[in-house]
């Protein structure tokens, strides 16, 4: 699994691109360990961007206990994607577009997260259900 394209597909997923540490460590667990397709997926998109450096590229930006996605960022992973190439993105930055691969399907695809124990935890009450016996 490549972290900084998972970093980055994971921010551009939260509302604003910004997501807490808590969340963003949830998030690349999950994706760790969801198999080979993903670890694929980002190793196939990060050969379009081969000197990708999401810190010193300031593609991220560290913002009250967590990260958030820059629009540079959503540029560089647009062409990693290959959805379009932004005529402002700087040439040492990421590959040409020559050499871009041509995108699979699956490297399209929205990255989607199951809900965080905040979320299950509210679905159960919501839904009355529980583990709870019945003593009397």
């Amino acid at each position: 699994m490549n972290f900084q394209v998972t970093v980055l597909k994971i921010l551009v997923s939260y509302p604003g691109g910004f997501a807490p540490m808590a969340e963003l460590k949830r998030d690349m667990a999950i994706l760790a360990t969801s198999g080979r397709d993903w670890a694929e997926r980002t190793k196939r998109m990060a050969t379009r961007a081969p000197d990708l450096d999401i810190f010193s590229q300031r593609l991220i930006e560290r913002v009250n206990g967590g990260w958030r996605i820059t629009e540079k960022g959503r540029a560089v992973l647009d062409v990693m994607e290959a959805r379009s190439i932004p005529t402002e993105m700087q040439p040492e930055m990421i590959a040409p577009a020559s050499e871009l691969a041509k995108p699979t399907p699956a490297d399209t695809l929205p990255v989607r997260v199951a809900p965080g124990p905040s979320e299950r935890r509210r679905r159960r009450r919501v839904s009355g259900s529980g583990s709870r016996a019945n003593w009397a």
